[in-house]
């Protein structure tokens, strides 16, 4: 398994490796054991997938508070997404700042996304499918979220904002200055 850590060094990026013959090929993509040996010691309770038909579909920026704060293992299981996560924890150095990779099903990374975080990911190709795990029950009230396109974070979203396609959720989120207090610092 290759572990890279991005320069948010808490967001992870996995590469599990792949065994291939006439048939396909065969991974492991997930191992308790493995996973805590490289820093990720989460308790996922629940899946989560997604079916994105049009490419430049946007989903997020997403995170819960407490008490039901979620980090998220996310994988591409058909297609391809530019997955980001956006560091909100009060007093974290840094703090409003975000990294990004690109999972897909050709690759099999994934990303580790802790509590702490917005996520989000634009779809590069139709009819992408995404998979995460996440180690909080879904809660309406913990639910938050920051409009996609915040001139403030200046996200390089691999869409043009005319053409991304959102929820009408999404469309409606509030800006980047509302998380300030959403994960204040200890």
């Amino acid at each position: 398994m290759k572990i890279e850590r991005l320069a948010i060094p808490d967001v992870i990026l996995v590469v599990p490796p792949r065994f291939a013959d006439a048939r396909g090929h065969f991974s492991e993509t997930y191992n308790e054991a493995r996973f805590a040996a490289a820093g990720i010691e989460a308790r996922f309770i629940q899946d989560n997938q997604s079916l994105s038909r049009a490419k430049g579909t946007i989903r997020g920026l997403h995170c819960q508070r407490a008490p039901n704060v979620q980090g998220k293992l996310v994988r591409c299981l058909r297609g391809a997404i530019w997955d980001v996560a956006v560091d909100i924890r009060g007093g974290s150095p840094s703090y409003g700042q975000h990294v990004a990779a690109v999972l897909s099903a050709e690759t099999g990374a994934q990303l580790w996304v802790p509590g702490g975080f917005l996520h989000g990911f634009c779809t590069l190709e139709p009819d992408t499918e995404v998979l995460y795990k996440v180690t909080g029950p879904y809660d309406r009230a913990a639910e938050r979220g920051v409009i996609w396109n915040d001139p403030s974070l200046a996200l390089p979203w691999p869409v043009a904002p005319g053409e991304a396609v959102l929820s009408e959720k999404d469309t409606q989120l509030p800006g980047f200055a509302e998380a300030a207090t959403w994960f204040p610092a200890p």
